[in-house]
């Protein structure tokens, strides 16, 4: 059933790369920029949110975050249309059709995070894919991003470690996804989705371990 979902629409093997591209956008930036300041050689040398809060002020702090979360949102909200889309024109057997989905929907999302982390405009350099990831799953799993948002807040309020925060949510991803009754292939790509966010947090794990990460609100 999975390889005839690979090939329900030619469009979807667009949508991939362009979700790579869309993902490789550096909104943090392009946000400070106007600032003079150049997050590639500032604070944490991050491109995301809470690099843009401890350099540049909340303002350009809370456009990056939107952004790139917008990032995760367009791409699979798109891949979501195609698919419905082709459900309904085409001779497809509508039980492969979450089969698809599912599928799809989690290859666009993974290339959409892989693109914010690799970005093309970076050398691929780029960020930790939290929030890309953050938006990648509120189309994907909607009831399991709130409970990503309740353990990052949970985490971030109680330690006041972001990189701790994101670590603990994104590897919990998979366990709500089982608890939460989502398929094997959800299970699947939200395994992927951590072990790739967890993997660009490497360097904050091990300033964690030696106590000197930055914490929330602090330069």
């Amino acid at each position: 059933m999975i390889k005839d979902a690979l090939l329900i629409n030619p469009l979807l093997y667009l949508l991939v790369p362009a979700a790579f591209v869309v993902g490789s956008i550096p909104f943090g930036i392009l946000f400070t920029r106007g600032r003079g300041v150049d997050l590639r050689n500032t604070g944490s040398r991050n491109i995301g949110a809470t690099n843009v809060l401890r350099s540049a002020g909340r303002m350009p702090a809370l456009l990056t975050l939107v952004f790139d979360v917008l990032k995760g949102v367009a791409p699979v909200l798109i891949c979501r249309v195609i698919i419905a889309n082709t459900g309904r024109t085409a001779a497809i057997d509508q039980a492969l059709m979450p089969v698809a989905g599912d599928l799809w929907l989690g290859i666009t999302g993974l290339s959409a995070v892989a693109g914010h982390i690799f970005s093309v405009f970076l050398s691929f350099r780029g960020g930790k894919g939290v929030a890309t990831g953050l938006g990648v799953t509120a189309v994907y799993s909607p009831l399991s991003v709130a409970v990503l948002l309740v353990i990052w807040l949970g985490v971030a309020v109680a330690t006041r470690y972001s990189s701790l925060a994101a670590i603990a949510a994104f590897t919990s991803l998979p366990a709500v996804f089982l608890i939460t009754g989502a398929s094997g292939i959800k299970v699947f790509f939200g395994a992927l989705l951590a072990i790739l966010i967890v993997y660009r947090h490497k360097s904050n794990i091990r300033n964690l371990l030696a106590g000197t990460e930055s914490k929330i609100g602090k330069k």
